[in-house]
């Protein structure tokens, strides 16, 4: 099923992602830093949605209290609680 997520506080504007038998596929930031956040949507092809929200969630940006990383474990967070209901 594909997920969109809008991000708070950080510079990428949106977020889709895919989530197929408890594994993240074809991450997408969309605005941020691109080469960052294609390294970062690389990294979790294929991997565990929990896998990826342990360790990315809590990640900061300078002198944010977030990051886009610890957006993608929020929203990865949320698409599960969804799946749950």
């Amino acid at each position: 099923m594909t997920y969109n997520f809008r991000p708070q506080g950080v510079c990428s504007r949106s977020l889709t992602f895919d989530i197929e038998d408890g594994i993240v596929k074809n991450v997408k930031f969309t605005g941020g830093c691109h080469g960052n956040l294609q390294g970062i949507a690389a990294l979790c092809e294929g991997k565990p949605a929990e896998e990826i929200i342990n360790a990315v969630s809590g990640i900061r940006c300078g002198f944010k209290s977030t990051s886009c990383p610890d957006q993608l474990a929020i929203a990865l967070k949320n698409a599960l609680e969804s799946e749950d209901k």
